[in-house]
């Protein structure tokens, strides 16, 4: 049924023409690899004012008194003198986290990868519902708009944190600057993002189960195609609770509700007039949203890397069903075990223990998919070209992550860490940093195929060993600060033991200014060869896929002949035609010997 229900659908796409006019074909346009290249730029231009930011607080933070040029014309009141004051810092960190962790990692890897390659890779001419696609970019523009708006605003952005945990983000500017208009945009901005992305999520279910060409049977699909799938599930479960979550703590803030405000609050010596909420409720519907979208950050990249290892290896990908299981499995595990950001609020030790096995055992597929890599690699002829590289730099930051997280697992030893940098440099390591190669990877990979021109791998080169040696430099010693006791979100360290730590903060305030500066190599990089880099052939990496049997870039309805799967999508290996890969619609007698 599914099958006789794409065949109705492909010739209908096909007959359809181009939309004529500038407007329609690169600004509002339906087309998915237009769209696809909106949200590229959206999470580029996103995690451009997310570094700005980490920079401001990473120099106060070194340098306490030190005054930051154009600071105080931003915000005069934040930072008097261009010298942060410890609310504005809060601010900033509010901004940096929910830029970074919802119009970066959430948007770039799934909304901007999969909405340009997803239809390419499964054979088909467009997306299931091309116009929710553009709505869900632009209600996720106007979700990024309004988030940056709290910047200009009286009292500024909330300095709640991207957590925003009530009652601090649920009584309004009796708590503080900041909560008030800049707690309500951000709570709307939130609000439109949650909208725009399960907008999103049903346009890649629907495309993945109904729009996939003939002889693309399940265990013919890239991983990649399966990470997107189950990503999209991901988002379309959390998002709808966080959505939910965020409408009640606007009704507490604007309604006078007390969902999350409990009785006999006393805010800067006003009683608050609410009574029976439990900011506790905040928590478990945040973090039943908040641990999936850890792997809605990183699942994608679990895809590109598999995707690109057995390419840039020339070997088939070792374990093809096991990977897509452990994806399965990591997407199913996601949703049991929220409670370990919970630790320290107080549940039972028989709670805490329910939650730390679940949370110990989602390593385990994680470990496997390792694993499995690492077998591909083993023997296999590598083209250590950028996007190789930033895939082993994935798997090296992701298990360095994860190995840390295995600490915070166990109730006692997050008890002492929870509230420290610690936290800071795990969180970086294993969602941020991961997901950012995973981005790095596919954006060297797929360039050619989505502007026609390479871009160049000497400077690629130099962009990514200067990337990976600076990122460990800056979050491997965040452990040894956590460790030390260092609390995190302090905008300057005051107390007397934590002065001895000033200068490995310092070496990390430089770590983190050297490593931002060399990401201007890659926009160096990435503007120069949109324009004058060398010109990209059809296949210019030798890959399978079926992205790869088009032009570069590829036409507007993508296929001038729908494409017949007939092979997998990692037949890596000597061929009777001389060829070292076999593309997935390549006739049948094209065979990898054995």
């Amino acid at each position: 049924m599914i099958r006789q229900r794409a065949d109705a659908l492909q010739p209908q796409i096909s007959r359809r023409s181009s939309p004529q006019g500038f407007l329609r074909r690169y600004v509002f346009s339906t087309n998915h690899k237009v769209v696809g290249i909106q949200y590229f730029f959206l999470a580029l231009l996103s995690v451009l004012v997310g570094m700005a930011l980490s920079w401001v607080m990473r120099i106060h933070v070194a340098w306490s008194s030190l005054s930051i040029w154009g600071l105080k014309h931003l915000s005069p009141n934040g930072a008097p003198g261009g010298v942060v004051s410890p609310e504005y810092y809060l601010s900033l960190l509010t901004l940096h986290g929910t830029l970074m962790i919802f119009f970066v990692l959430t948007t770039a890897p799934q909304n901007a990868f999969g909405n340009y390659f997803l239809p390419l890779q499964i054979g088909a001419e467009e997306t299931a519902f091309p116009v929710v696609n553009m709505l869900s970019f632009w209600t996720t523009l106007a979700a990024l708009l309004v988030l940056l708006a709290t910047l200009f605003v009286g009292d500024g952005p909330p300095q709640s944190g991207w957590t925003a945990y009530p009652p601090l983000s649920g009584v309004g500017e009796d708590a503080g600057t900041g909560l008030g208009m800049g707690q309500n945009l951000w709570l709307i901005s939130i609000g439109i993002f949650c909208i725009a992305s399960l907008l999103s999520s049903i346009n890649f279910i629907v495309t993945f189960v109904d729009m996939r060409c003939e002889g693309m049977s399940l265990t013919r699909l890239p991983v990649t195609c399966w990470a997107w799938f189950v990503t999209a599930i991901l988002t379309l479960l959390s998002f709808g609770v966080l959505l939910a979550a965020v409408i009640l703590l606007l009704l507490d803030r604007t309604a006078g509700t007390s969902f999350y405000l409990p009785s006999n609050l006393l805010v800067s010596g006003k009683l608050q007039p609410h009574s029976g909420g439990s900011p506790l409720l905040w928590q478990h519907l945040f973090w039943f949203f908040g641990h999936p979208e850890v792997y809605i950050a990183i699942l994608p990249g679990f895809g590109i890397v598999s995707h690109l290892l057995a390419c840039f290896a020339r070997k088939p990908l070792l374990g093809y069903k096991v990977i897509v299981g452990c994806i399965l499995t990591i997407g199913f595990l996601s949703f049991v075990v929220w409670g370990h950001h919970m630790f320290v609020s107080g549940m039972s030790p028989f709670s805490g223990f329910l939650f730390s096995v679940p949370t110990i055992i989602i390593s385990l597929p994680a470990t496997i998919t390792t694993l499995l890599w690492l077998g591909t690699l083993w023997t296999g002829n590598l083209q250590l070209n950028t996007s190789m590289l930033f895939c082993l730099g994935f798997i090296s930051t992701f298990v360095t992550g994860g190995l840390s997280g295995m600490l915070l697992a166990h109730p006692a030893v997050d008890a002492y860490l929870h509230a420290t940098y610690f936290v800071v440099g795990h969180l970086h390591m294993v969602m941020g940093v991961s997901a950012i190669f995973a981005i790095f990877a596919a954006t060297y990979c797929w360039f050619p195929k989505m502007f026609g021109r390479i871009l160049s791998e000497r400077l690629g080169m130099l962009h990514f060993w200067l990337t990976f040696v600076g990122v460990y430099c800056i979050f491997m010693p965040m452990h040894v600060l956590g460790i030390s006791g260092n609390p995190r979100r302090y905008a300057m360290l005051t107390d007397d033991f934590l002065f001895p730590l000033i200068p490995l903060h310092r070496f990390i305030t430089i770590a983190a200014l050297l490593t931002g500066a060399a990401q201007f190599i890659f926009l160096w990089n990435l503007f120069h060869s949109m324009f004058k880099g060398q010109p990209a052939t059809e296949n210019p990496w030798n890959a399978t896929s079926l992205e790869w049997t088009v032009s570069s870039p590829p036409p507007a309805q993508n296929f001038d002949v729908q494409p017949i799967v007939r092979h997998g999508p990692y037949e890596y290996g000597e061929t009777n035609s001389g060829r070292d890969f076999v593309m997935q619609s390549d006739p049948e007698d094209m065979q990898v010997k054995a």
